[in-house]
């Protein structure tokens, strides 16, 4: 029988709430093994993905969906829920340019509700749902799935506060593959569960309360008696105090326990809480035994897991942070590492295990870092928060009123800067520099090469007060590492190559590209190293000595760098012609980083292209570059 036969028959929900709960197993099985097929041909989240497949079946057989509306926290754990949903087909194009997305999106499927990737959204979006229901009179239900790790984040409890007293007749599930299955989630505990969802005990509990309302002392002790009871079976009573009925915990991988809860749960009015507990990588024994690593794997074979590369890559920017971390920990005590829940992807692994004492993962609270670095900074010391350029607008209002207003001392090391590949829109760094920029007391670093980052994380770190470093996802051009704590003259760009009558202004790694334009078209080259403070004279100087300027980032260009430059030239009345590239006003999406960099027009050809366009440049005397 063919590994898929069951599977293949399923087109969507509705083709599975067709089948017998008996076959569900065997369905359950079928995913998993495509889901580990598909995701080692493509590359993608695989950990998170197996863990969820029973409690995806599950929730698809229970709920009407796409009536009743299934919100995901994150998304890294759909691709179960993709191929329920009508997409097993397009699996292979999955997080590649015109293919489908890793993570939900209303414009690709009506079973995606709500668009996410950015963590601890799901509760307010599911709340507006149910809300929204009511206030249209419509017989819908509303589920949010989240996992532990976003239940860090404050905006899912800011969110569980307004639900629980909204009285919103929806259902929280709480994904929890945080901790192993232990002996409670069992047989008794699945009684329990059952038993506390079902409808005989919801009346029984509220015509208790209707009578014991009338003799308060009473109501009080069985109140307590209630609550007693219950935390010692299960660990939920925060989650009762935000007005929730609280079930579980069940085993998340046992469909006969799931299925029935989920039924008594649906049946309910109000907020409805359900604690399910899962294990990432599931039913893969590799991913399983070592889920960070099979988080968000490339290609690779199933059958022999995750290899090792033949020959060593290049180093990539997040390890020239993690080296540079530790090596500036050594030389200054004061030097405290924090990251919101990015230990691995920001490279903070080493620092951890060498400075144990002076590293903080503060969970999924990007607001909570950046103001727990601005008390660090108060006392004297100096933080340096890892964070991706998109995690950091989750805390705006922080950066300016907590660290800029009091100009303090804060090194925000920006990874994931400008275009990402297959993560897509939601992790595209395109605005950091806009939004940097117009804050006052922040300065912002742009770094054309791996040394150079090394050189603008000492320099920023050196400057004693707030300022960014960002820099791109990935490898850069091999540029050798000094292993010197050494700075750069600061707020000062270079020339890297002298050309004639147009000047080229590169901010960051897109210097290389520029210089590959510029030698075809014989034009200068600088490397302007900082976006605030701008090299102004250095702008000025070249503006006055050529017939036009070019701007290049990979940056979003309302309000970026090259905006800087117009507002420069501006101020010193130099009517220059300037055109501005970068990325353009609309969102990225998904793809090959190579690839979305020609199509914006960000590599050789295409700033080449750009210039002769707008100003009818020829190729003459082509010079060489000149390193200054």
């Amino acid at each position: 029988m063919n590994k898929t036969s069951l599977l293949t028959t399923i087109n969507s929900p509705a083709d599975l709430r067709q089948l017998p709960r008996n076959q569900l197993p065997q369905l359950a099985t079928e995913l998993r093994e495509f889901v580990l097929h598909s995701v080692s041909q493509t590359g993608g989240h695989l950990s998170s993905n197996l863990g969820t497949v029973e409690l995806t079946i599950a929730l698809h057989y229970v709920y009407n969906t796409p009536h009743d509306r299934l919100v995901w926290d994150v998304g890294h754990q759909t691709y179960p829920h993709k191929v329920l949903t009508g997409r097993r087909d397009r699996m292979p194009t999955l997080r590649q340019l015109g293919g489908i997305s890793g993570f939900p999106r209303r414009d690709e499927s009506i079973f995606d509700t709500f668009g996410t990737a950015h963590s601890s959204t799901s509760i307010s979006a599911a709340l507006g749902m149910a809300t929204a229901a009511r206030l249209n009179a419509e017989d819908r239900k509303t589920v949010a799935v989240i996992g532990d790790g976003a239940m860090s984040a404050g905006m899912a409890f800011e969110a569980l506060n307004n639900a629980g007293v909204s009285h919103a007749d929806m259902l929280v599930v709480l994904n929890d593959n945080d901790m192993s299955i232990s002996p409670p989630v069992g047989a008794l505990n699945r009684y329990l569960a059952r038993l506390m969802s079902g409808k005989f005990y919801a009346a029984a509990r509220d015509t208790a309360k209707t009578v014991l309302k009338n003799a308060p002392p009473l109501f009080e002790l069985a109140r307590r008696l209630e609550e007693h009871a219950k935390g010692m079976v299960v660990p939920g009573t925060i989650f009762e105090e935000f007005g929730f009925n609280y079930v579980g915990p069940i085993d998340g991988h046992d469909l006969d326990s799931l299925i029935p809860t989920l039924e008594n749960l649906r049946s309910l009015k109000g907020p409805q809480f359900l604690h399910v507990v899962t294990k990432k990588g599931y039913g893969y024994k590799l991913a399983e035994a070592d889920p960070v690593n099979y988080h968000g794997p490339g290609k690779f074979d199933p059958a022999v897991g995750i290899q090792k590369p033949a020959t060593p890559p290049k180093t990539t920017f997040t390890q020239v942070f993690g080296q540079w971390l530790c090596d500036m920990a050594a030389q200054d005590q004061r030097l405290i590492g924090i990251t919101p829940a990015m230990r691995e992807g920001s490279g903070l692994v080493e620092f951890e295990k060498r400075f144990p004492n002076r590293y903080f993962d503060v969970g999924i609270a990007e607001q909570h870092a950046v103001t727990f670095a601005a008390g660090l900074a108060c006392d004297g010391m100096k933080p340096v928060v890892a964070i991706y350029s998109t995690f950091l607008q989750r805390a705006y209002d922080q950066l300016i009123h907590d660290v800029a207003i009091q100009n303090l001392p804060v090194v925000f090391a920006l990874d994931r800067a400008g275009i990402v590949g297959a993560d897509g829109a939601t992790h595209c760094g395109a605005f950091d520099i806009a939004y940097l920029r117009c804050i006052p007391n922040m300065s912002v670093l742009t770094p054309a090469d791996e040394n150079e980052c090394r050189q603008a994380l000492t320099t920023a770190f050196k400057h004693d007060r707030p300022c960014a470093v960002r820099y791109p996802r990935g490898a850069g051009a091999g540029v050798a590492i000094e292993r010197a704590l050494t700075e750069l003259p600061w707020g000062r760009g270079e020339v890297r190559r002298r050309g004639q009558r147009i000047a080229i202004l590169a901010f960051g790694t897109v210097l290389h590209a520029a210089l590959e334009a510029a030698g075809k078209l014989d034009a200068t080259v600088a490397n302007m190293r900082f976006v605030k403070p701008l090299d102004s004279a250095l702008v000025a100087e070249l503006a006055r000595t050529h017939e036009a300027i070019v701007t290049v980032e990979e940056g979003c260009v309302p309000g970026g760098a090259g905006s800087a430059v117009l507002e420069a030239l501006q101020a010193e009345g130099i009517d220059t012609p300037v055109l501005r590239l970068g990325l353009p006003d609309e969102f990225i999406e998904h793809g090959d980083p190579g690839k979305l960099l020609s199509l914006v027009g960000l590599d050789a050809a295409g700033i080449e292209k750009s210039i002769l366009k707008r100003f009818g440049v020829r190729p003459s005397l082509v010079r060489p570059a000149v390193n200054s």
